[in-house]
């Protein structure tokens, strides 16, 4: 028998990478492990998707390429997603765990003081992406689910 916490009320979760790869792997694991996923290959597609589906918890890549359609418009990458969220009501408190191939010591700095809850370098360990998104559901997952 699954024994799957999140069956009950699976939590959303919007992964944002402009990766196919990265999108397409992370997705399966995620969904194996019982949660709903949503995907975004650009900044756009992310905040609309946050506006729509309200996810729980966010998995976001912070390097993405030139959006030609925004020059001369602010630079736009993980951390402007991130600034976006925290001046938006809905999702201000919406927990954000970097996926991204830079090293995470580049932004450490920037990491507590935006909310982001985990930082993970690419590839991926999923099963280390797992548990991080599990401590920082806590209290949106079902009850008898270990801390």
């Amino acid at each position: 028998m699954n024994e799957d916490p999140t069956a009950s009320s699976p939590s959303k979760i919007l992964v944002v990478d402009d990766d196919v790869v990265i999108r397409q792997t992370v997705t399966a694991a995620l969904k194996k492990a019982g949660y709903q996923v949503f995907n975004a290959s650009d900044i756009s597609s992310a905040l609309s998707t946050v506006r729509r589906e309200k996810p729980d918890l966010m998995l976001l890549d912070i390097s993405f390429p030139l959006d030609y359609a925004n020059v001369g418009g602010p630079a736009q990458d993980g951390f402007f997603v991130v600034e976006w969220l925290r001046r938006t009501p809905e999702a201000e408190k919406i927990p954000i765990i970097i996926i991204s191939s830079t090293d995470p010591a580049k932004y450490k700095d920037q990491v507590p003081a935006k909310g982001i809850v985990a930082c993970f370098c690419k590839p991926l360990n999923h099963d280390e992406l797992l548990a991080a998104i599990h401590r920082a559901l806590g209290a949106k997952t079902s009850v008898g689910q270990p801390a």
